[in-house]
Order: structure tokens, then sequence, then C-alpha cells
């Protein structure tokens, strides 16, 4: 695996050399647009709106369009410069409990792997952050851009979490929320039975995309020279209008078997348990 980005962990006075690795991969089907008669990919070119001519990569440029219509170029020297201060280190400016932050802001997971001459210091950080329950909240440029970004432990590896800042977030006031309702004690019993019949722990293993698999396979078939079988069977129902909650709920806690957790999730438990019963042993006084 190739790293994208060198440089430090910087807090207080500790630096620690890190690289950065992408912890996630996209999945999507790449799809190209083809001519249909003799399926040949249609390609795209770059052209210049004024005059009308195709533009060649040597001929372009980036710019800021700060007035309709009306750009100021922007070279790559100067987003250097701009972010040359940051550029190479992910500056934690302080630490947080991980449940402060909303997922809203999560984005995109990194790992950084310590380098040669800061394994000690990677270690005790990791270790830190891991027994007080705390996350690093830092700046990071990557490329040309800086973000925000969290910080923490996973394991005895640790991770940056790139996080989307305060003005990214589109404010939920244009949203048509519905008007306050007070449900009954009954409804609100059922529906808490029915969150707690369909709890389990998460095991991220367990879901897939179906999706993909579906269209994945179609493709399969086609380049094999068969015919993908045409469905005729409706696909899921909408579901209705609700008139009776109640009866809603009922029917769902039926449809709805108490879940198990997984093995891997049992044998956490089974760990965590074991961990918290030396911790109440060793607090318990002697004798007792």
């Amino acid at each position: 695996m190739r790293a994208i980005w060198k440089g430090h962990v910087s807090f207080a006075l500790v630096s620690i050399p890190v690289s950065v690795y992408s912890a996630s991969r996209t999945s999507d089907i790449s799809l190209k647009y083809l001519h249909k008669k003799d399926l040949s990919p249609v390609s795209y070119r770059r052209f210049c709106d004024r005059e009308d001519v195709e533009v060649g990569w040597e001929e372009i440029t980036r710019g800021y369009e700060f007035e309709k219509g009306r750009f100021v170029e922007i070279t790559g020297d100067e987003l250097r410069e701009a972010s040359r201060k940051l550029s190479r280190t992910i500056q934690i400016m302080e630490f947080v409990e991980v449940s402060e932050i909303d997922p809203v802001y999560f984005d995109k997971p990194y790992y950084l792997e310590p380098q040669v001459g800061g394994e000690h210091a990677y270690s005790l950080l990791t270790d830190a952050m891991a027994r007080s329950g705390k996350a690093g909240v830092a700046r990071v440029v990557i490329k040309t851009r800086e973000h925000l970004a969290v910080v923490r432990p996973f394991g005895r590896l640790m991770t940056m979490q790139t996080l989307r800042f305060a003005h990214e977030i589109v404010e939920p006031n244009q949203i048509d929320l519905p008007a306050a309702t007070t449900p009954s004690e009954k409804e609100v019993e059922l529906a808490h039975t029915l969150v707690e019949t369909m709890t389990s722990t998460f095991d991220a293993s367990h879901y897939r995309d179906e999706y993909r698999s579906e269209v994945l396979e179609v493709i399969r078939r086609k380049v094999a020279g068969e015919v993908p079988a045409q469905t005729t069977e409706p696909g899921p129902a909408h579901p209705g209008r609700v008139t009776d909650l109640m009866e809603v709920l009922r029917e769902s806690l039926k449809n709805h078997p108490k879940r198990e957790p997984s093995p891997a999730a049992r044998e956490k438990t089974v760990v965590v348990s074991s961990r918290a019963r030396r911790r109440t042993k060793a607090r318990s006084p002697k004798g007792r």
C-alpha cells in the first residue's frame, strides 16, 4: 500500500513522524459512456468557452471566480505557499471525548504508520489516548486543502479521520418538520420494546452492498454471453399510510425476533466482562 502523505503528528512539544494511508476504498462500479452503435468509448474534450477551441493540458491553469464571469488565476506555487506552515504537520490542538463529536462531521478515515525513529512516541500517544478514552482534534493540509481531523487509537494503530468544518454543514432550518406530537405511553412502551428486540452488537461484516453485487452479477452474465433474465416480480411494496400506529408496532414485534450477537461480538463481550471482573476484584478490599 502506498502512503499518500508523510509528515508529523504534533501535540505540545511532541512530534511523531508518520506516513498516512487511506483507510477506505471506493466500491463504486465504474461505467463508461459508449457510442451505442459500436460500443466504442465516448471521449471528453476540454474546450475554451470564449474561443470554442480545444485546449491542451499545458495551456490549463486554475482560478477563482470572484465575480460572475471574472476570474483570478491561482498557481500551484501560490497554493503550496499558502499551505507551507501546515502542509507536513497533523497539529493536535486539544483532546476531547469522541462521543462529543456529532457523526454528521465525520468524513474520510486514514491509517497513520510510524516512520523510523517515531515508534516509541507513536505507541506512547496511542496508549495514552486509549487509556483516557480521548481523541485529538487536529488541523492538517492534504494536497491543497486544510482539514479538521480527529486522531484516535484503533487497537495498537493510530487513525485519523477528517472532519467537516462547521461552515460546511447545511443548517436544517429549511426542513419542514411535522408539528410536535405527544405519543401515548403504550406507544412509547411498544416502540421501546421493538428497539430492544432489534438491538444487537454492531458488526460491519454483517452488511454488504447488495446493489453492487446484483450489478456485478449482470456484468458477469453478459461477459459470459448470457442474457440476464428479466424479472416480472414487482419490487418491494412501498408502505402505505400509517392509520393505526399501535397495530404497526405490534406486527413489527411479531416479524422481528430477538437478534443474537455475532460470535465475534460474543467473544468481545466475554473479554470485556472478564476485564471488568478483574478490575472489580482488584478494587475490592481484602477480606470481603
